[in-house]
């Protein structure tokens, strides 16, 4: 069965996950279509950034089905790099290499994994940091950006292998507040573009912003979930409302 873009981009059905004698996820199942936003919210050590690396394969899951675009992301046949090249990743340690310059990071993959033409790659490379508003820092080394521009250089990165679907793991979190808005836009505008996009955040104003539906998980399992509209304020669950008191 060849998958067509009328069916879920992601099916994550039924998953189990256990560190030694610790059960992370137990049972999460949700779908996402293309192009849509999804928000995953919730405490700390819910599972929500363990989630993100099972969808990528980094992870492998103890039971249950992920799939994407159709292909079980767990089927041991599974070439990893090409489905890391439909799923984008970006962390929230930006993991650039030190010693290569923000276009040099970003023209890696394309050029050592895809084997693409260089001037091609280049030329990419100088569109996507104009994308995330990094113009005339093509030559600057990561250490003389601050966070939240090592941030956007890292998502222009996973955007150069042209993915089909990008997971954001708590982006912001080790940013100060004045740069955690510039790298909020710079998802938001892909978001806007149509990219699909599954998103671990603590900041709720933007999830409430961006996202077409919410889950909060909670101890390894889907709490609650619904449209924005609806899940901030009409949260039914005692542990979402809670949660949301907390933050909100």
């Amino acid at each position: 069965m060849a998958w067509t873009p009328d069916q879920p981009l992601i099916q994550i059905k039924d998953v189990h996950k256990s560190f030694g004698a610790v059960e992370v996820l137990k049972g999460i199942s949700f779908d996402v279509a293309k192009s849509e936003v999804i928000c995953v919210i919730g405490p700390s050590g819910s599972g929500k950034s363990t989630l993100l690396r099972c969808i990528n394969a980094l992870v492998p899951i103890d039971r249950g089905s992920i799939m994407v675009e159709g292909q079980e992301v767990h089927d041991p046949k599974l070439d990893k790099l090409a489905l890391r090249r439909k799923v984008g990743m970006v962390f929230q340690q930006y993991n650039l290499f030190p010693h290569r310059t923000a276009q040099q990071n970003i023209m890696m993959a394309p050029l050592h994994v895809l084997k693409q033409d260089r001037h091609e790659v280049e030329a990419r490379a100088r569109r996507l940091l104009k994308k995330v508003r990094l113009e005339g820092k093509e030559n600057a080394y990561p250490g003389e950006l601050s966070g939240g521009q090592q941030q956007r250089v890292a998502i222009a990165r996973s955007l150069a292998m042209n993915p089909d679907v990008m997971l954001f793991d708590e982006v912001t979190a080790a940013l100060d507040p004045e740069t955690v808005k510039e790298v909020l836009v710079t998802i938001r505008e892909l978001a806007e573009e149509g990219m699909t996009c599954i998103i671990v955040t603590h900041e709720m104003g933007f999830a409430r912003e961006v996202a077409g539906h919410i889950y909060f998980t909670d101890r390894g399992v889907i709490v609650e979930h619904g449209p924005p509209a609806e899940f901030f304020v009409k949260a039914r669950d005692p542990r979402t409302r809670q949660f949301l008191s907390q933050i909100l």
